[in-house]
């Protein structure tokens, strides 16, 4: 596991690290309330080079950018309901896929399924300061 205690500003480190380790997978985000997910996820989806609009998918389960990054949030209905309708296949496309709330037993699933995953828990220290854990965990 590795540990970065990071700003805003400088969020880019772990994003560059991430981005030149992890090509095709699943990230799982943890941590609390507005701890920084969707603005982790903002910062990925930047370093790859794309422009598209981040926003929270709270309400619409899925949002996708260019044509292989994915971003999940499966915090309104938990695991169950995502399964039953078929998202679970989604999370084995080619590509990077962001999974908001993800659950232990989520990353059973995917390391049972061979999908190379990276978990990451976001801590909020201040209202500038982030405290991220990483671990891969490649099938």
């Amino acid at each position: 596991m590795k540990i970065y205690t990071l700003t805003l500003y400088t969020l880019h480190t772990l994003v560059d690290a991430i981005a030149k380790e992890f090509k095709n997978g699943v990230v799982i985000l943890r941590g609390d309330l507005a701890c920084g997910k969707t603005t982790f996820v903002k910062a990925m989806v930047q370093a790859l080079g794309l422009s598209d609009d981040v926003t929270s998918p709270t309400f619409s389960l899925q949002q996708c950018y260019g044509e292989s990054v994915f971003h999940y949030d499966i915090y309104n209905h938990g695991l169950e309901h995502f399964i039953s309708l078929g998202m679970l296949e989604e999370l084995d496309k080619e590509g990077i896929h962001f999974v908001e709330w993800g659950d232990e037993e989520l990353e059973t699933i995917l390391n049972s399924a061979g999908i190379d995953t990276v978990v990451i828990e976001i801590e909020k220290i201040s209202d500038n300061m982030r405290k991220y854990k990483v671990r891969y965990a490649h099938a």
